[in-house]
């Protein structure tokens, strides 16, 4: 049974670290619009247990996407500069929206896992109580 709760471990971290994913591509959805926003970025890294990888992932540290941020042209606007630009975020909200059906896809296929593991471990269990 060892296995199966390393595996379910394996899964549920999968899945834990898509939801931060998701979390992130949210708020960089909802600051599309704010001056000055820089996209946050996730990485993913193995977990490492005894200098030996588990299988897990987590999410590594937060990172700040360093790409030029849009300069609009609104003279009215409170942060327009002498010639009546500012600067707005560097969100693009496509590649936000694949991240976060990517993540939602992945997610789902660790949960179709994480159920059938379960459910054959209880079968398992079913058999040896024969």
């Amino acid at each position: 049974m060892a296995g199966f709760s390393n595996t379910m471990a394996i899964l549920s971290s999968g899945m834990r670290s898509q939801s931060q994913r998701l979390t992130h591509v949210a708020e960089n959805i909802a600051n599309a619009d704010t001056p000055g926003y820089r996209r946050k970025v996730v990485d993913f890294r193995a977990e490492v247990a005894e200098g030996q990888r588990t299988g897990a992932v987590q999410v590594g540290p937060v990172r700040l996407d360093r790409a030029e941020l849009d300069q609009i042209h609104d003279p009215a606007h409170p942060m327009a500069d002498n010639e009546g630009y500012y600067q707005g975020s560097n969100v693009n909200l496509m590649t936000e929206l694949t991240d976060a059906r990517e993540a939602q896809r992945t997610y789902e296929a660790n949960l179709k896992m994480f159920e059938q593991v379960r459910r054959m471990s209880s079968a398992i269990l079913d058999i040896l109580r024969r």
